[in-house]
């Protein structure tokens, strides 16, 4: 019960780190917010599935990915601690996803749900603060920068930006996770790790 207590008290935390939420604001969001805890290489969200929530990673890794039509995966991005892995296309539109999100490794999340998340959006100013800022900081900033980056760098500096950016998840990630999302072969990555 206290990992469940404490994941509540993280969220809130992760939420405060863009906007400050009020405590009314804050007792009905944990009304339609679900503590999970899943399994490693189980799946958070699937392909092809409807989604009505997204989640918030209170430990645990994701990976998130997408499948060309010969079957072969490609890493959009990893969600650790602090981040909020969803489908979002697919929630705004109510389409199949895409995308699907793996735990990587034995995870504990809470899961909240959509509908309830956007209605209350709608109704506490405090929260459309924190959507805003989040939306910018992840979607717009981060994905103006991995476009660029995509198009602009060669491997080896794709391979160090993502050792800057994200140095604590080297090691917990299978070193072929780490090549498909930098757009490379497993054998490829292993040349740049030798000669660095």
């Amino acid at each position: 019960m206290l990992s469940h207590q404490d994941a509540f008290i993280a969220l809130r935390k992760s939420l405060e780190s863009y906007a400050v939420i009020s405590d009314d604001t804050w007792n009905e969001l944990k009304q339609f917010c679900h503590y999970r805890e899943l399994d490693k290489l189980s799946f958070l969200y699937k392909m092809g599935d409807v989604p009505n929530s997204f989640s918030y990673v209170y430990q645990g890794l994701f990976r998130c990915f997408i499948c060309d039509d010969k079957g072969n995966e490609y890493n959009k991005i990893f969600f650790c601690e602090g981040m909020f892995p969803g489908s979002m296309t697919s929630l705004l539109t109510s389409s199949p996803s895409f995308l699907a999100i793996e735990a990587i490794e034995k995870s504990q999340i809470i899961e909240i749900e959509f509908a309830a998340f956007r209605q209350l959006l709608l109704e506490k100013e405090d929260l459309k603060l924190f959507q805003i800022a989040y939306l910018e900081k992840n979607w717009l900033l981060e994905k103006e920068r991995r476009e660029i980056e995509i198009v602009q760098e060669n491997a080896t500096s794709r391979y160090l930006r993502f050792l800057a950016e994200y140095p604590e998840l080297e090691s917990r990630i299978p070193q072929y996770h780490i090549a498909s999302h930098l757009g490379i072969t497993p054998t490829q990555l292993s040349r740049i790790r030798k000669k660095l």
